[in-house]
C-alpha cells in the first residue's frame, strides 16, 4: 500500500474509521461499510451525485475518467480538493458529503466476510 492511501486514515480522521482495500489497480476508501473514494495513481476521487455536483462544480474539479474500448468513461467520483489535504475539518467535511451520496446512491453497504479456513479431509483409516 502506498504512503499516500496510508495517509488517508489521518486525513479523514475527523470523519471516522476509514478502510481502504486494492481494487482494479487502484485502491477504494469505504466509510461505514460504503466506498466513498478511490485512489487511483494516487489521486483521490470523492463519491459524488447530483446532490453534491454544485460543491465539484465551484472548484472545477473533474471526474474520474477511464477509457474503454476507445471511449472516454466518465464515473460519479470526482477530484477531492487539495485544502482537505492540509484541514482535517474541510476533509471531514468532503468526506461528509462523499458518504451521503453513497447512501443516496442505493448501493446496499459492504459486508465484512470472514474468511474460512479450508477444511481438511480427515483419512480414512486402514482396515484390516
Amino acid at each position: 500500500m502506498s504512503e499516500f492511501v496510508q495517509s488517508l486514515h489521518e486525513v479523514f480522521e475527523r470523519l471516522g474509521r476509514i478502510e481502504t482495500r486494492r481494487m482494479f489497480g487502484g485502491h477504494g476508501v469505504w466509510h461505514e461499510g460504503r466506498m466513498i473514494a478511490l485512489v487511483a495513481k494516487d489521486t483521490l476521487y470523492l463519491k459524488s451525485d447530483a446532490g453534491s455536483a454544485e460543491h465539484f462544480d465551484k472548484l472545477d474539479l473533474p471526474p474520474f475518467t477511464y477509457v474503454r474500448e476507445g471511449k472516454a468513461m466518465p464515473m460519479s467520483y470526482r477530484l477531492a480538493p487539495a485544502d482537505l489535504f492540509e484541514d482535517r475539518e474541510e476533509a471531514a467535511l468532503w468526506g461528509r458529503r462523499a458518504y451521503e451520496a453513497a447512501l443516496r446512491s442505493g448501493q446496499p453497504p459492504k459486508k465484512k466476510t470472514a474468511r474460512k479456513a479450508p477444511v481438511k479431509k480427515k483419512k480414512k483409516a486402514a482396515s484390516s
